[in-house]
């Protein structure tokens, strides 16, 4: 893993510079372009879920911009992980910026994700902490220059996290950079036009860059937990989910866990906005405790990462 020091460097060369002389070009750059994309078949772009259900309905496409919302202990966080740990092991760069938890407390929640080991199994066993140490090394060398992160927890300020996204981009060729969350670089919950300035920036960079933003946000306060929430749920300005590509809402039935009847999910992640696809729905997911995956199916087996090593 490689991790991004913020004492290390010089993110304010990033922050600010104009991309005029990129924008600008002359017709027969597009004509030419276009005419090459005649012979050329349609083809879905973008990486998929994790889930097989939804490989024909909905793609994280390069340029773009996906929020991911929910209420506080719903599981966006773990689920956006568990889709960057998917990411990993497809082949593709990802840095994580969370400004809740250390790269370390990070690591471990994909350790259990990645090798399907509870807390418990290490408990049980009595080479467990020799076991973590392998199981370590093990995804050290499978995810090496595939996955970075950005070290720094607390507030960022908006030019921070905005050179920090450039810098992913044209230094490292990062396609994925999770940003955990909004309300850690516009502080507060009033200041509409900050959250707008954000999100527009990070929707500029995504799309001169080619690279796709996970944009981690909270759902307000609902007046029931068993309440699905909707775009209208989605805290602070209202141009949030109107500027960026996929609005991706995580709920979990918590209200009525006590009582769920063997079979039903465990978790809803819905797809109420997809820019550039056609698909907008709701996927019902399984959550596996000991793995803290989430799968498409009560029973599915967990996946198995150590067998996709790239």
């Amino acid at each position: 893993m490689n991790v991004l020091l913020p004492d290390d460097i010089n993110f304010a060369a990033y922050e600010r510079e104009t991309e005029a002389k990129q924008r600008v070009r002359p017709v027969a750059n597009y004509i030419d372009e276009a005419i090459d994309q005649l012979d050329k078949p349609i083809k879905e772009t973008g990486q998929p879920m994790p889930w097989q259900k939804t490989h024909g309905l909905f793609r994280f496409r390069e340029g773009e911009v996906t929020l991911w919302a929910g209420v506080n202990g719903h599981g966006k966080s773990l689920m956006s992980g568990f889709v960057a740990l998917d990411m990993i092991f497809a082949g593709q760069k990802v840095c994580i910026a969370s400004f809740e938890m250390k790269p370390h407390a990070t690591l471990k929640r994909m350790l259990r994700q990645w090798s399907g080991y509870s807390a418990e199994q290490f408990a049980r066993d009595p080479d467990g902490i020799d076991a973590l140490r392998d199981l370590y090394q093990q995804i050290k060398g499978q995810a090496a220059n595939r996955l970075w992160f950005y070290d720094q927890q607390g507030t960022v300020g908006v030019d921070q996290i905005c050179g920090v996204a450039r810098y992913c981009a044209k230094e490292l060729g990062i396609q994925h950079l999770f940003i955990d969350s909004l309300m850690k670089c516009v502080r507060a919950e009033d200041d509409y036009n900050g959250q707008k300035a954000l999100v527009d920036e990070l929707c500029a960079i995504a799309r001169d860059y080619g690279i796709h933003v996970h944009l981690v946000h909270h759902i307000r306060k609902l007046e029931n937990e068993a309440r699905r929430p909707d775009k209208n749920d989605i805290k602070g300005s209202g141009s949030i989910a109107d500027q960026v590509d996929n609005v991706l809402l995580v709920w979990r039935n918590k209200a009525e866990e006590s009582a769920r009847k063997p079979g039903d999910p465990d978790a809803v992640l819905n797809c109420c906005k997809q820019r550039n696809g056609e698909w907008e729905g709701t996927v019902l997911l399984w959550f596996d405790r000991d793995s803290q995956q989430y799968l498409s199916a009560a029973g599915d087996p967990i996946i198995n990462f150590a067998e996709r090593a790239v």
